[in-house]
């Protein structure tokens, strides 16, 4: 099969088509999505327990059709459905919880020592999929990954009527997470420096500023910092409220020297926050809320891969798909 692999360079390569183990499930790629996240891969971000690169197979945003079911339950055989994406060692506490996120032996697909899904297949633990529904397409469908992790921020933070939130960053997640909170009700204002990104969350009732238009001052009770820059927290702090929150999606393989005295001056709680459920994500998808369409900048066939890669890079692209099949 064909596979966009990293092993220090990247490249178009055929590979093994993988087996499913027993528990697992076959998936059929149809649509993946390339995120920050992977380019910051490249970057050297995930290191594993020995300090080494990930090497192998890249992506974790895709929705795609089972094809094989090592198990029992054939339900989802033939279905449309999309993965969470970590998985634990089933003893420890978060396991038992079923809380894979935190499991010290996790696997994260295509960050953390599994083979992700910038593949023509890929196979995961039949727990980890959900199917996806009929009335959502596959160009909504690849981006309920980045969604399930904007939900998260509500999983964790309970954001009240009262509470203005702001959100740093108008590239791809910064845009998601605007438009996940404000179709859960919470009035969100997004902050970036494009109008032209900033406008698709103002088409969905979103408020926008231009960040040479936001005054730095204290008054945000929950900012979510979501810049992919080092300097976001920073920022973060000069604008958040005393006992406000500020929530830390950016995840960069740089490092930062940082002051953090006016964290305990004004009581200020940061919480970090990565991935997030699927479920719900599902749902406001099937719910129709969202149009993430305007957010796509191009679609590429697989045997493109390595110029999607480089495409998605530049400067003003939002998100780029990689199509491996359609029916």
């Amino acid at each position: 099969m064909k596979a966009l692999v990293f092993d220090g360079e990247l490249k178009l390569t055929e590979c093994e088509k993988p087996i499913p183990k027993p528990g697992e499930a076959l998936v059929r790629v149809r649509l993946a999505g390339i995120c920050n996240t992977d380019h910051e891969i490249t970057r050297g971000y995930a290191k594993d327990k020995a300090n080494k690169n990930f090497s192998g197979i890249l992506g974790h945003e895709v929705v795609g059709v089972v094809e094989k079911i090592n198990g029992d339950d054939k339900s989802l055989l033939g279905k449309r459905v999309v993965p969470e994406i970590n998985y634990g060692c089933q003893t420890c506490e978060w396991c038992r919880r079923k809380d894979y996120r935190h499991c010290p032996s996790r696997y994260s697909m295509g960050i953390r020592g599994k083979d992700g899904c910038f593949a023509e297949y890929f196979t995961i633990p039949t727990e980890l999929l959900f199917e996806v529904p009929d009335s959502v397409t596959d160009e909504q469908a690849v981006f309920a990954e980045p969604l399930a992790a904007a939900i998260e921020i509500t999983e964790q933070q309970h954001i009240k009527p009262k509470d203005k939130t702001l959100v740093l960053g108008d590239g791809k997640l910064g845009i998601i997470i605007a438009l996940a909170l404000g179709a859960q009700g919470i009035d969100v204002t997004l902050v970036g420096k494009h109008q032209n990104k900033l406008d698709i969350a103002a088409s969905q009732g979103i408020k926008t500023i231009l960040k040479n238009d936001l005054k730095l001052e204290k008054a945000w009770d929950i900012v979510v910092e979501a810049t992919g820059a080092s300097s976001g927290l920073e920022t973060a702090l000069a604008l958040v409220k005393s006992l406000g929150v500020i929530v830390l999606k950016t995840t960069t393989a740089s490092e930062m020297n940082l002051n953090l005295s006016a964290v305990v001056v004004n009581e200020i709680t940061l919480l970090g926050s990565r991935c997030g459920p699927f479920e719900p994500a599902v749902r406001l998808l099937k719910a129709g809320k969202l149009d993430f369409a305007p957010m796509i900048s191009e679609i590429f066939n697989a045997d493109k891969a390595v110029e999607a890669f480089e495409k998605s890079k530049e400067k003003g692209v939002l998100k780029v798909l990689l199509r491996f099949s359609e029916d």
